[in-house]
């Protein structure tokens, strides 16, 4: 997408016929999917045209039924989620996703489809929560973070200085000089699914909170391996600690023509320094 970094249009296209730029750098892992998604949803309902994806399997939620080209779940219209019964206990009951026909719900079912065990994890520990405590007013601090990953997470495959740079909140660091060009072995992959849906129409205060987990260089750029090893990071103990850290996504050099200048990170406002201890 071009255009000025603002706020978010206050009148958005139809959903399915949304002017979606899968040429833009954050939806590059996404392109070879989301259109052909898109397109089936021109000629029927999201839930259909997400199961077109699928093929012929057994849906059962189980690992043993997982098949690595698609999501464990079928897609069904919101209306089959019973008055009552939570999101995400239903999910976990019935291996079924309900779905309304919006841009939220298109991206969440995109994320099921490429990281398919890492997003039936994130259900399981919802379910086992709302179990264990029930739904309240107040999640708790592991449904809270499992719902910022679920919503708002980013993946980030990097050296060691980009770590800390990125940790420290040091921007200049982090995207200028030599920080800058190590870009160039980094890779950044969104997996929230409403922090793609603002990238639809993007501004400069889109903000990722990223995984503070190293993808590690062994992974290469194969998805597949990244939800796996994922998958395996997300256990309780290290999501109850809030491991995220914030991310302006189109600060990444390359993902927005206006960053090419260096007063573009000089906006406090949006590339915030760190929070002073014990704040």
């Amino acid at each position: 997408m071009t255009g000025p970094a603002g706020s978010p249009p206050a009148a958005p296209a139809p959903p399915a016929g949304a002017v979606i730029d899968w040429s833009a750098p954050w939806f590059a892992p996404w392109a070879p999917l989301g259109p052909v998604v898109q397109r089936a949803w021109k000629s029927s309902d999201l839930p259909t045209a997400l199961n077109a994806r699928n093929g012929p399997r057994d849906t059962r939620v189980g690992d043993e039924a997982m098949a690595p080209a698609g999501a464990p779940v079928r897609f069904v219209p919101q209306a089959h989620l019973p008055d009552g019964t939570a999101y995400e206990a239903h999910i976990a009951a019935t291996g079924t996703v309900p779905t309304r026909d919006n841009l939220h719900d298109f991206f969440n079912g995109l994320v099921w489809h490429r990281f398919p065990r890492s997003k039936q994890r994130l259900n399981r520990l919802q379910a086992a929560e709302i179990a264990r405590a029930g739904v309240g007013a107040v999640r708790g601090p592991l449904r809270d973070a499992l719902t910022l990953f679920d919503e708002n997470a980013a993946l980030l495959q990097a050296p060691p200085a980009m770590w800390a740079a990125l940790r420290a909140r040091d921007w200049p660091a982090l995207f200028t000089g030599a920080g800058r060009s190590a870009w160039a072995s980094a890779r950044l992959v969104l997996f929230g699914h409403a922090l793609m849906e603002k990238l639809v129409s993007p501004y400069k205060s889109v903000t990722a909170h990223v995984f503070v987990w190293p993808v590690p260089d062994a992974l290469g750029e194969d998805l597949a391996a990244w939800d796996a090893a994922l998958a395996e990071a997300l256990t309780p103990e290290a999501l109850a600690r809030k491991p995220f850290t914030p991310l302006p996504v189109l600060g990444v050099p390359g993902w927005w023509p206006a960053n090419a200048e260096p007063a573009f990170y000089e906006d406090p406002g949006v590339f915030r320094a760190p929070r002073p201890r014990g704040s």
